[in-house]
């Protein structure tokens, strides 16, 4: 019943959520390591515009995430406390901070980026054929869905 009802596209808004919310849920479970680094989600909100606009300012990362700008200075103090981020001045403006993620922060998102999700889906869909087609429709997905 699920199946012919995604097929015909009547996953409504709150499917939708609750998938994303699964989805992330997953992806912890294949990235997460023990010790890891606790971010909020302001935080977690704050590196990934960082990654994605290196050399950004933080009115910038304020600007792309939405939250204020207080709270953005907030979080990348914070974070470059912890040695997740570094801050530098702005070249051309003195008056500005630019933000990068460290190499150690780069190279540990890019070592869990590569794990193998086969096992936490089998994990969680125990019929393996299930399991073989979670795979192939979010790789599906992922083509679709990612820049």
């Amino acid at each position: 019943m699920l199946r012919q009802r995604c097929i015909v596209g009547n996953v409504d808004g709150g499917q939708l959520h609750r998938l994303g919310r699964r989805l992330i849920e997953l992806s912890r479970q294949v990235t997460g390591e023990p010790g890891d680094l606790a971010l909020t989600p302001g935080e977690a909100a704050v590196l990934e515009d960082v990654i994605t606009h290196p050399e950004s300012s933080v009115s910038e990362i304020a600007e792309h995430t939405g939250f204020v700008q207080s709270h953005v200075s907030a979080s990348v103090a914070r974070l470059a406390q912890r040695g997740v981020l570094t801050t530098g001045s702005d070249p051309t403006d003195g008056r500005r901070t630019r933000v990068r993620a460290t190499e150690q922060t780069l190279n540990a998102i890019s070592r869990r980026a590569s794990r193998r999700i086969d096992d936490t889906l089998a994990s969680a869909v125990t019929d393996p054929a299930a399991a073989r087609r979670v795979t192939a429709l979010l790789d599906e997905l992922a083509q679709l869905l990612l820049p």
